[in-house]
């Protein structure tokens, strides 16, 4: 393919190194994408709390979609301009249906601003450190709309775990992972990375044929499955790998860079 209008490109796993940074090959490759007058958008489970560090990395310039496609971030004012939330009710019914057959399931939600959990989730990564994070009952966590509701289980395989919850819940929100954890994340009926990016690519007339994805999780099929062309790093998830025509380099030896470098 000639160069493409729109770069969808996740962070964790795949763009970013292993230790959460952009390496300077990286934000060499995204500054080439943005002179060459194309988007490039951010695609990713993250919170847009976890943001910061990115979007000083690419000097505040262009849009995340982030938690999975319920929300698009601004990287310039570091401000959500959009948001496709689960309601309250909705959240009740998820919660109940899940712990009446899966009770060693333990949660969390991730508002427009802030996080909370139940006292017994295990949290990983950024937010065991972080001190923002309500600790609330079950009743607190699900009185308020969200923007993704994460399910831990403390041993279960992440991919059984996720089969198992699509087919309790599936027909209320969107399920997918993106951790080695069997921890579930859960977005409102229908949101995805791709569905997100669809209406962004849409507004600014860019068909799928002219859009280049990269990506490593499950939660990245949909927008791997939906734009023109995908590639999977080189460390992706076997599901992934199985999904795509093209693989590149893994996350660590800047996969999407060297792409991206022959592309623009």
């Amino acid at each position: 393919m000639g160069s493409p209008r729109l770069v969808a490109t996740d962070l964790d796993g795949t763009a970013l190194r292993s230790d959460g940074t952009v390496s300077p090959r990286t934000a060499a490759a995204f500054a080439r994408v943005e002179n060459a007058g194309a988007t490039l958008v951010f695609v990713t489970g993250r919170p847009p709390r976890w943001m910061h560090s990115v979007a000083g990395a690419v000097h505040h310039r262009g849009l995340a979609i982030c938690a999975n496609g319920a929300l698009v971030y601004d990287l310039h004012t570091e401000q959500i301009v959009k948001s496709r939330l689960i309601e309250p009710e909705v959240l009740e019914e998820v919660v109940r249906r899940l712990r009446e057959k899966v009770p060693e399931l333990s949660f969390s939600v991730e508002y427009e601003g802030g996080f909370a959990h139940e006292s017994d989730f295990r949290l990983g990564g950024w937010d065991s450190k972080a001190v923002a994070g309500l600790r609330v009952g079950t009743d607190t966590l699900t009185s308020r709309p969200c923007a993704k509701l994460l399910a831990l289980h403390p041993r279960m395989d992440p991919d059984i775990l996720q089969a198992a919850v699509c087919g309790l819940v599936g027909d209320l929100v969107t399920p997918t992972h993106s951790s080695g954890r069997a921890l579930i994340e859960m977005s409102a009926h229908g949101v995805t990375k791709a569905s997100a990016l669809a209406e962004l690519a849409e507004a600014q007339e860019i068909t799928p044929a002219g859009v280049v994805a990269f990506g490593d999780m499950p939660n990245d099929l949909p927008m791997l499955r939906w734009a023109g062309t995908a590639y999977a790093v080189a460390n992706a998830h076997p599901e992934v790998l199985a999904a795509v025509h093209h693989v590149t380099a893994a996350n660590d030896d800047d996969g999407v860079a060297r792409v991206l470098e022959e592309l623009f």
